[in-house]
This record gives C-alpha cells, sequence and structure tokens, in this order.
C-alpha cells in the first residue's frame, strides 16, 4: 500500500466484494514457439469472460499453471488482467489470486505483490511438499500464520489431487473459518456434504439470502445445481473458460427460481464439462482454440494433443457450445 491508501498500480483501498455466480480460473497463454507470456491475449480473454456474465476472475490456479510461471510472470497476469477488465468497464470485477508458495513467509510476501498489482483476494493450497510432516496441525498453523499477516483475505484451496491427498475436512474448515481474513473454500474435492455442512456453519453467502459473507465454493462445473441445493456462493470452474455464458445461465436460472430449466440445462453443461476435466488444461486450451481462435497450449513438460484428441473434444462439447453460441 502506498501512504494515501491506495495500491502502486491506483487500485482503491477499499475491497471488491465477492458476488455470488460462476468464477472462472483462467488459462495463462504463452506464444506457441518461445512460451514467453502472450499478455495481449491473456487480456483478450479475461475482457471476454467478464462479458460473458462471470462473477469474478481466479488468476494463477491449477488451470493457469502457476506451477510453470515465475514470481514476476505471475504479477504480470494479475496486471495485464486487472488492465483489461478496468479498460473494459468491469472495474468492480473481483480477481483472486493463487498465491500458495511451500513457506508462509513467501505465500505472505507473494500476496503483498499480486495485492499491488491489482488482486484483492488470494487463494491457497495446504502445504504439501514434505508430505509426512505435513499433520493436521501443521496445515492449520500455516493458514492462520499467513492469515495473520496476508495483504488479501484468504480463500483456502481443497483440492487434494493436487496436494499429495491432502484433504482438509468440514470440521478443520469451519474452525479455519473463524480466522477474519479467511472468508471462503473452494471445494474441488467436489464432496457435496463436506460444502453443506460449512455453508451451514459459516452461515454462508447465497443467491437466495445474505448470509455472513464466507463464499462456500464448488470446484467444478458439472455439479454447480448441486452446489446451489447444498447452500453454496459460488463456482470456481475450468468449464467457464470455454462456456461461461452456460455456466452463468444454469446459476441465474436457478437463483430466479426457475429450476426445472436449470436442472435441464445442467445435464447439457456436465456432458460438455466432461471432455474437457478429462484432457485437462491441454483440452481447455484446445477448445478455446477450436471455438475463439486463441488458446494455444501449456507449457512444457505437458504435452500437445493430438488431433483426434482435439476432434473428440470438439464432438464433446458440441452440444453445450451450440447452446453457448446461442446466448
Amino acid at each position: 500500500m502506498t501512504a494515501n491508501g491506495s495500491t502502486s498500480n491506483g487500485q482503491a483501498a477499499s475491497r471488491r466484494p465477492l458476488p455470488c455466480g460462476i468464477y472462472a480460473p483462467t488459462m495463462t497463454f504463452f506464444d506457441p514457439e518461445t512460451e514467453d507470456l502472450d499478455i495481449p491475449t491473456i487480456k483478450k480473454h479475461a475482457e471476454r469472460l467478464a462479458k460473458a456474465g462471470l462473477a469474478g476472475l481466479v488468476i494463477m490456479g491449477s488451470n493457469g499453471e502457476a506451477v510453470h510461471c515465475t514470481r514476476e510472470e505471475k504479477i504480470a497476469v494479475v496486471k495485464a488482467s486487472r488492465e483489461a477488465l478496468n479498460e473494459a468497464g468491469f472495474e468492480s470485477t473481483p480477481i483472486i489470486f493463487g498465491a500458495t508458495e511451500g513457506s508462509v513467509r513467501g505465500t505472505i510476501e507473494l500476496t503483498q505483490l499480486a495485492v499491488d498489482a491489482g488482486a484483492d483476494y488470494t487463494l491457497l493450497l495446504p502445504p504439501s511438499y514434505y508430505r509426512p510432516q505435513m499433520d493436521e496441525e501443521a496445515v492449520v498453523n500455516y493458514f492462520l500464520a499467513v492469515a495473520d499477516k496476508s495483504a488479501a483475505p484468504i480463500i483456502l484451496y481443497n483440492y487434494p489431487g493436487a496436494v499429495s491427498g491432502v484433504d482438509l475436512d468440514s470440521d478443520v474448515i469451519i474452525k479455519l473459518a473463524e480466522h477474519p481474513n479467511i472468508v471462503g473454500t473452494k471445494f474441488t474435492c467436489g464432496n457435496t456434504g463436506k460444502l453443506t455442512r460449512v455453508a451451514r456453519a459459516t452461515n454462508a453467502k447465497t443467491p437466495f439470502q445474505e448470509g455472513s459473507g464466507y463464499m462456500a465454493f464448488g470446484g467444478m462445473c458439472d455439479f454447480t445445481v448441486q452446489t446451489l441445493v447444498s447452500g453454496g456462493s459460488g463456482i470456481i470452474a475450468g468449464g467457464a473458460n470455454v462456456m461461461p455464458k452456460v455456466c452463468a445461465r444454469v446459476w441465474n436460472l436457478y437463483a430466479e427460481g426457475k429450476r426445472d430449466e436449470a436442472e435441464a440445462l445442467q445435464k447439457i453443461l456436465s456432458r460438455g464439462d466432461w471432455p474437457l476435466t478429462k484432457a485437462a488444461i491441454a483440452g481447455t486450451k484446445a477448445a478455446i482454440q477450436s471455438y475463439y481462435g486463441y488458446g494455444g497450449y501449456p507449457r512444457r513438460p505437458l504435452k500437445r494433443l493430438e488431433k483426434a484428441r482435439i476432434s473428440a473434444i470438439e464432438e464433446g462439447t458440441k452440444e453445450v457450445m451450440e447452446v453457448e453460441m446461442s446466448l
């Protein structure tokens, strides 16, 4: 923060609120030959998602290939995304930044850099590199230590597949939620029972009745309706990079009480999201390339998909993309 209460890029000191709805964990785009950051495409993508009706963006999550990027690159992507949103008239759209590092100190430092570049919140995985030593006490102490000094409020990121099986249970999440600087959880574990328990215990924010402000995020768009039924606050879903309008439409229909329509569209969304889930980052980028003319490839060592696999993704997403293009 500067002396006048603003961040160094002119961002107001007051935090952008997290509205209920759909968030995309954005992709990070690279030059196909050099693998350098493709800043113009990163900005173009952020603007497209905001115009499609998303509630916010998550920068440098798993889909953003955070593990493939340097600190300097991560901050450059935040800065470019914030600039793109502001230039397109979406100044109020919040940015959540994946600031996970191995140490408490490093995570706090990276969070401050991200806030200075335009981020509003941080998304943190549990520490896992020294897995045998990461018992419940160590994990809880990590989050509390970061929360005590973090420049941005924290959203817990429960994704056991990315952290050697570390899986926060509902009791731990509810305990951590008592900290005033821990304001939400992303449930990429896909456990709707856990999400339900946490949402109820924290009086989570919902589109039906504003709660305490705690955000209980589903981690995949193929259980959007299920998240709403469970009392959830939003979805952070990779599929929203490809079919953001359909994702938002499912959410809005259900929130408006049009539940039969929402459930019918959810089935189409779930079918269309599955090919992307199976093909992961390379598949999502391939779908963006197919439908929007940009996307490219992941950084190595992630592999580029062969033509037959790309054709299968196009076939598997055809139905949902017909709806997307009609909205």
